[in-house]
Order: C-alpha cells, then structure tokens, then sequence
C-alpha cells in the first residue's frame, strides 16, 4: 500500500467521475444518483478511504467566512488593485451571508493561512497572487480546501480566475507596433510571479508575429532601481530602443522618475508603455499608454466561484477579456 494518503481527486480518477460527485457521496448531500453513490461508498470502503481531518471539519460546520489571502510583499503602491478585488469580493460574499478573513503571505511563509484553515475559520480561501512554485497551493490541496486562486496555475485542475494578461499584453504591442515602432525593451516584474510570465509571453510573442528581432539582451526582469535602472535606461537608449515597455505601473513610475533625473525626454527620446494601468499613472506626466483591467470583476467571479465550489456546484475556470489599451501622450509613434 502506498505511503501517500488517498484524496477525493484520486477516488474520482479512478472511476472516472468529478471530485464534486464523490464529496456529495462521501457527504450524502447534494444530487447523485444511488447507483454511483453506493459505487463510491463501496471503492472507498475496499481501499480503506479516510478523509483528511481539516477537510472533514470544514465539511461538517459552516462558518460562514472566505479567506482571502493578500502577498505580505504587496506595499502601498500594489494596494489599490488588492482594494479592487476585495470590494468585488466582498459584494458578493456579503449578498450570500458571508464575511471575509484576511490573512497574508510572506513568500514561503504561510502561516497565517495554515492557522486559519487548521482552526477551522474558514470554509475557502481565495489567494490573490500566484508563484511559479506556491506553498499555499500546495497546503490546500494537500488538505482537500476549496480554493480559488486570482492568477493562472500551470495545474488546469486548479479552480482560478484570471485576466487575459497575454492577449492584452500582445494586442498592447500590436498597437504601438501600429504607430511605427520596431525597435522594443522590456523592464521590470518578479520572474517568481506567473503573471510576469503571462505578460513576457504576450510580448514576445507580439514581436514574433510581426517578424521583429528577438532579443534577450533587450529584456530585464526584477526589482530595477537606483543605479541599476540608470544603467538600463542608459544601455536602452545607446541601443537605439525607441519604446521602453515596462511590466507594470510601478516599473513605469520608476523609469519616468529615473529619466528625469537624467534629463531623458519622454516621449522626445524614448518612448514608455506600461502592461498594468492603475492611479499611480493618473498624475504623471506625460500621461503613459498602458492597458486597464477591471479588478472589481476579477474578485466578483472569484467570490462566485468559491461559493459554488463550497455548495459543491461544477465550476469552469474563468479567464477575463475586459481590458483596454489606452494610447497616451507617451507613445506618440514614430
């Protein structure tokens, strides 16, 4: 016998139906039909099935409360898109009688929400930022949690709830592609985070499909500041790049601040474009072309996902289009 414990994803492999009929069989609550409920209880019994203690806790009592799990590394600047989704969560949650428990991660340390989960406050959990490698992800599944996650997984098992971060990313730099511009340098974003990935791809594959040069010396990922951002500004330019995309709205707050200092004309000498639009570009000037998203919708069909998930309702995967390019002052074109 394997030292592994089984879970309702491995019962639900094995005779070939969802993970949702077998909780409603073990539960013995919800539509199923007598037939595949008594093959469940039957498989469950000759393999000496015993369901996880936290998820039987969490099955057995409501608390009527959805974690929702922030970054520990997310500083003021990230809060307003953090802000977002909670009110759009929190709409929905509040119209079906449960509250929200914040909780936060410190990278690999998830603490808090082990704490909250093995006390049994909560009856899911929504995680608001993804890693390539996620210890929550892998905590929750561990323990049969229902979980849905704000950001795209590898794992297509996984319940999550996402922007089209690498359409809007491509269809961002088809549009300054538009106004002439060839010659391209990518800056910023934690290589740790899947959707720096999302928005690396879409840009990468914008230039592929325009047949312009691919190359990997013009891409800079991380926390570019100080000094080091003054160098890449500086090698961007001699470099003859005539727009500067950067992955984000802090990035691009950054690289305007760094080439002021440096008596850098934006748009006069380079031209700068953002993935990620927020209110820390509202007041900047000159104003920057970046891409819009409706946070308060992500945490909307969120919420509605965990919730049915906890009803034990069939869930699909959501992923957003509802963005929008926004041409500003700062890509005037060539």
């Amino acid at each position: 016998m394997s030292e592994k414990p089984m879970t309702i994803d491995d019962i639900a492999k094995a005779l070939g139906i969802s993970k949702t009929t077998v909780s409603r069989a073990i539960s013995g609550k919800g539509r199923i039909g007598n037939a595949t409920r008594e093959r469940v209880l039957t498989y469950i019994e000759e393999h000496d099935y015993r369901p996880n203690v936290i998820a039987r806790g969490l099955a057995q009592q409501r608390t009527y409360n959805i974690a929702v799990v922030w970054p520990m590394e997310a500083d003021l600047i990230d809060m307003p898109f953090f802000q977002k989704v909670l009110v759009g969560i929190a709409e929905v949650t509040g119209g079906r009688g449960y509250d929200v428990l914040i909780t936060l991660n410190r990278g690999e340390d998830i603490e808090d929400l082990r704490r909250a989960v093995d006390n049994r406050k909560v009856d899911g959990v929504i995680l608001t930022r993804t890693l390539v490698e996620d210890p929550a992800i892998a905590y929750l599944q561990a323990n049969e949690v229902p979980f849905v996650t704000i950001g795209t997984c590898e794992d297509p098992g996984i319940h999550q709830v996402d922007n089209d971060n690498e359409t809007a990313c491509r269809d961002l730099m088809r549009r300054l592609m538009e106004k002439g511009y060839t010659r391209f340098a990518l800056m910023g974003g934690d290589p740790h985070h899947v959707i720096t990935r999302q928005r690396e791809a879409g840009y990468w594959r914008a230039l592929e499909e325009a047949g312009l040069p691919i190359d990997q010396d013009l891409c800079c990922l991380g926390n570019i500041q100080g000094e080091k951002l003054e160098k890449e500004i500086s090698g961007v330019l001699s470099k003859k790049v005539e727009c500067l995309v950067c992955m984000d709205d802090v990035m691009a707050q950054k690289v305007l601040m760094t080439c002021q200092g440096l008596g850098v004309s934006i748009p006069g000498d380079l031209s700068l474009a953002s993935f990620y639009n927020s209110r820390i570009l509202e007041q900047v000037k000159p104003a920057v072309t970046s891409i819009s998203f409706d946070e308060k919708m992500l945490g909307a069909s969120a919420a509605e996902q965990i919730l049915r998930l906890i009803e034990g309702d069939e869930t699909e995967n959501v992923v957003l289009s509802n963005y929008e390019s926004m041409m500003k002052e700062s890509t005037p074109g060539m």
